[in-house]
């Protein structure tokens, strides 16, 4: 009541969890077969194998991006990190075949809303890879992000990685 009063806006979370975009197999980016992922040119995060063809918000947030080809969506969170949900390796040559988005640029999302479906059988034809990397790409922003260690995820149910904004 007061904040409303003096015009203080709300504050950002300064830690925010992020859960997991897709139900699979755990792995760390040293795991993922691409240079650019494994060698976290774009950030540090993880990778999942998936065991499904779904892909569900991991935080609460805004839409940053929706890529043409449908294969990657970028998102920010709260506290202001950035989230990139790359699905499989190589499928931008796919040219969005198989994949199905149910967000837009600009769209407010809640963890476990629907965002990508994708035809995981085609994936595994047609991509390199189907391990899909979760990248925190302004991590250098931020404050601390620590990662878990667990076998196996479930979308939008477990918590993989834990991030501290900057004080």
């Amino acid at each position: 009541m007061l904040k409303k009063l003096f015009g203080k806006k709300e504050e950002a979370p300064k830690e925010i969890s992020v859960f997991a975009p897709i139900s699979g197999k755990l792995l760390t980016l040293e795991e993922v077969p691409d240079p650019v992922f494994s060698q976290k040119m774009m950030g540090d995060g993880i990778a999942i194998e998936p065991s499904e063809g779904k892909v569900v918000s991991p935080i609460e947030g805004e839409v940053l991006q929706v890529f043409p080809t449908k294969h990657a969506i970028g998102l920010k969170a709260q506290n202001g990190a950035e989230i990139l949900i790359h699905i499989g390796l190589e499928t931008v040559s796919m040219q969005g075949e198989g994949f199905e988005t149910h967000i837009s640029e600009g769209s407010k999302v809640k963890v476990g809303d629907l965002l990508v479906t994708f035809d995981l059988n085609l994936v595994k034809e047609k991509a390199k890879s189907i391990i899909s990397p979760v990248i925190i790409t302004n991590g250098d922003d931020l404050g601390t992000i620590s990662k878990k260690t667990v076998q196996t995820t479930t979308a939008g149910q477990d918590v993989l990685i834990d991030i501290t904004a900057k004080s």
